[in-house]
């Protein structure tokens, strides 16, 4: 094949890398992820971390892939490919959490400052398991090498404590009362918040939406109050051209046209 002019070639894209679940439904997990973060002009390397058994709606089984594997896969990535941050969802299990934290590791070797977005996902919207085993155990060692945390009120208030543990935390407020969703950054600098107005409905994978998107900006060079800004007005854009794809929870409209 012919190799076209140098003028004719585009950019290299950042990469950021994606440990998620397979959500067959296509609205949350690494779909959500891949979406996301194309939508912000970087590349998504999507590794799976677990299969599940799910629609829009509700989550009736998950089997953890190998930590082996994982392993294996983002190795060879990070041979060839130059890894600008990196994004997390759900591990399926501690041993997966472990491989995931010594990639991470082995990366910052060489790029100490790697950014690492944390989704601690412990369970759907509807408490449905997410994880093999004790969901919080399987986050701990990822809480230790996550540069920016994510999580909703509920899994905000079942890390109590270990929130400490990351420079960045966001908790976002779509599981609160009122008219506005409130989201607060708190940081060694102190605290921030956003608001946005309420959307009706429910949305499955916002969550996902809203942290591949802050790993995209992060990527792509953003200052982290930059990117927290960015990935919010998307994420938010996104849940307001939501579209059904069968009843219940909606999905996020991540690429537009």
């Amino acid at each position: 094949m012919a190799v076209p002019p140098d003028g004719l070639r585009s950019p290299v894209r950042p990469s950021v890398l994606v440990f998620a679940g397979l959500d067959p439904s296509g609205g949350a997990g690494i779909a959500a992820d891949i979406e996301a973060i194309a939508a912000q002009g970087a590349h998504a390397l999507p590794i799976v971390t677990a299969l599940t058994v799910q629609d829009n709606n509700r989550v009736r089984g998950m089997e953890p892939v190998s930590d082996l594997l994982l392993t294996r896969q983002a190795g060879l990535l990070a041979g060839s490919v130059a890894i600008a941050a990196v994004k997390i969802g759900i591990p399926g299990n501690r041993a997966n959490a472990e491989a995931i934290a010594d990639v991470v590791r082995h990366l910052r070797e060489t790029h100490p400052g790697l950014p690492v977005v944390l989704d601690p996902v412990l369970a759907s919207g509807h408490g449905d398991a997410l994880a093999r085993g004790d969901a919080l155990q399987a986050l701990e060692p990822l809480l230790d090498v996550a540069t920016v945390l994510v999580p909703n009120l509920p899994e905000a208030a079942a890390l109590g404590e270990r929130l400490q543990r990351c420079p960045h935390v966001l908790v976002t407020g779509g599981h609160g009362d009122g008219s506005e969703v409130v989201n607060r950054w708190t940081s060694g600098a102190g605290t921030r918040e956003w608001r946005w107005p309420r959307l009706p409905g429910e949305f499955h994978g916002s969550g996902c939406t809203l942290a591949a998107s802050i790993a995209a900006r992060l990527a792509l060079g953003d200052a982290i109050a930059q990117a927290l800004e960015r990935g919010q007005r998307y994420c938010n854009q996104s849940l307001a051209d939501s579209y059904a794809i069968a009843p219940g929870q909606r999905i996020p409209r991540r690429i537009h046209p």
